[in-house]
This record gives structure tokens, C-alpha cells and sequence, in this order.
């Protein structure tokens, strides 16, 4: 299985969350401190060592109304 993992921009999050709600492996979550603009930006929470890691299927970059979000994945 390739793992994945993703980048979020913290600055351009404006915290709609709709990638915590596609995202099928719960790897994505509320920041809790704020951004420069005033939002709780998502944070990706995932890790290799994960029972169920993050698989790169890129729901959550193709949700994304701001486009803060790249997708990796690792050969």
C-alpha cells in the first residue's frame, strides 16, 4: 500500500473543515490556535506509524475551496 501524507497551508485555511468530513482515514483536524487571519485553520494529524495511515486519495485537495491543501505520496 503507498502511504500518503499532506501539507495543509495554514495562512490560506479559512476552517470550513470539508476535508475532516471526506476525509475516510480521520487524519485531519481542528488547529487549535489560530491563524493570522482570525480562522482554526484543519491540521493533518496523520503519521506512518498509524494503524491506518493516510492514503493519498486526495479527497480532501479536491474539496478544498481555498486550495490549501497538496497531497503526497510516497512510492
Amino acid at each position: 500500500m503507498k502511504l500518503g501524507k499532506i501539507t495543509i497551508d495554514r495562512e490560506r485555511c479559512k476552517g470550513c473543515y470539508m476535508c475532516i468530513e471526506v476525509c475516510p482515514r480521520r487524519k485531519i483536524e481542528v488547529d487549535p490556535e489560530l491563524n493570522k487571519k482570525g480562522y482554526q485553520p484543519a491540521v493533518f494529524k496523520g503519521s506512518e506509524e498509524d494503524e491506518k495511515p493516510c492514503n493519498a486519495c486526495a479527497m480532501c485537495a479536491v474539496v478544498c475551496p481555498d486550495v490549501a491543501i497538496e497531497v503526497y505520496r510516497a512510492e
